[in-house]
């Protein structure tokens, strides 16, 4: 079985600016990219079955929630945001309250929308780096996140991300709330 890893370029001293990303990603649209806070490029494989699986699941679960609630906007693993903290992150599952979303331009949510996610989930696939998914979910708590899952299949376990809090690990399996950032959201992860 071949496993493709993800490729990290040091940009540092590039200055890449949000515009030329944003071109960058336009121009080579059959790559996933992300640029970290530190001005790594990261060029991404794609995903195998079992972890894009997981992934709809996932998203499919926080859309069916959210169109039953109607308190804001959810977005898939091909949506990038421009983080405060200047990364420009493309998590697995985002949401956005209605609020927050509705205060961005008609340009700006069709863009790279500058904005960080309410909530995210990262899945871990059997390529994913811990060390570099731990990363990025500290990118997004550094940028106003205020609740975020990391899924670790290999590890059977979930650490959970919430503002100003100690990161809690729970083990797999079990169940997560969406606590006040998405009330009444139960996600069961008995069967993943």
């Amino acid at each position: 079985m071949i496993t493709a890893k993800p490729i990290i370029l040091n940009i540092k001293t590039v200055n890449l600016s949000d515009e030329q990303f944003y071109q960058l990603c336009q121009n080579n649209e059959n790559w996933q990219l992300e640029k970290t806070a530190k001005g790594e490029l990261i060029i991404m494989p794609p995903v195998g079955a079992i972890s894009g699986n997981r992934e709809s699941e996932f998203n499919g679960l926080v859309w069916l929630w959210n169109r039953q609630t109607n308190l804001g906007k959810v977005f898939s693993s091909s949506t990038i945001f421009n983080l405060p903290n200047g990364g420009n992150r493309s998590p697995d599952v985002a949401w956005i309250s209605q609020e927050r979303w509705d205060k961005l331009s008609q340009e700006e949510q069709e863009g790279f929308a500058k904005i960080c996610p309410d909530f995210v989930i990262e899945l871990r696939s059997r390529t994913d780096s811990l060390t570099q998914l731990q990363e990025k979910m500290q990118e997004y708590v550094d940028s106003g996140l205020r609740l975020g899952w990391l899924v670790d299949p290999q590890n059977q376990r979930i650490e959970i991300y919430r503002q100003n809090q100690e990161i809690e690990i729970v083990s797999l399996p079990t169940s997560l709330s969406g606590e006040d950032v998405l009330p009444g959201f139960i996600l069961e992860l008995s069967r993943f």
